[in-house]
């Protein structure tokens, strides 16, 4: 999964490999957890850092779905 990060000076930035996000301080941190553990905790992986005063907008991205999946619950 992946998150599409707006900033305040139109900038967009794809974060890849990311599970979650959260906010530390006045910095927003997006972690990889592996998929399979639906928490943050001491094992997930810090991958990229955004001050939060300068997000506008985070949307989240899936994989494209293979041809005959059954869609994704929203």
């Amino acid at each position: 999964m992946s998150f599409e990060v707006v900033l305040s000076d139109d900038t967009v930035d794809e974060v890849g490999n990311a599970d979650s996000f959260q906010q530390e301080g006045p910095m927003t941190t997006f972690f990889g957890t592996d998929g399979r553990r639906g928490t943050l905790d001491c094992w997930s992986v810090k991958v990229a850092s955004y001050r939060t005063d300068r997000i506008v907008k985070i949307r989240r991205r899936f994989p494209p779905q293979a041809p005959g999946a059954r869609p994704l619950p929203s």
